[in-house]
């Protein structure tokens, strides 16, 4: 059996001690934004791309490493975890996933993406049925991390 690995880009975004979440339409699972990586795009252009079509947000992803200048070379965005993730028995995503913070809860998608997106809370998210273990802990590091006392 082979099985077939596909690049993903995923964002969590962060407002007010929140974290928005889809109800994914196929997983029927609570997710945070993200999709596939097209042709040649690069895995933070293509989580900032996702945010767009399915929130309308305009984010900044949280950027963990000092710029520097590396001639002609361009320094990416690190994403804050890299995972692997079983999507079928054949299928498998290698997951990019960045934080970013949001500056408004006002949530638009675009026609044919989500129709239910929310902003869920520290407890809330951890009372979430329906989402899967990994999205509630990346949820709660990203609260964490993103959250000026």
């Amino acid at each position: 059996m082979k099985i077939t690995k596909h690049f993903t880009a995923t964002i969590i975004i962060v407002h007010n001690k929140k974290v928005l979440l889809h109800l994914h339409k196929k997983l029927g699972m609570w997710l945070p934004v993200g999709g596939h990586i097209d042709c040649d795009e690069l895995p933070e252009k293509a989580a900032l791309r996702e945010v767009k079509e399915e929130s309308g947000l305009d984010v900044e992803i949280y950027n963990p490493d000092k710029q520097a200048d590396m001639g002609d070379a361009q320094q990416l965005l690190r994403p804050m975890h890299i995972l692997l993730e079983d999507i079928g028995k054949d299928h498998q995503h290698i997951d990019f996933i960045y934080y970013a913070k949001a500056n408004t809860l006002e949530i638009s998608s675009e026609d044919g993406e989500t129709d239910d997106l929310k902003w869920f809370s520290k407890n809330e998210i951890k009372k979430l049925a329906g989402a899967p273990e990994n999205t509630k802990l990346l949820s709660l590091e990203a609260i964490e991390l993103l959250t000026v006392n």
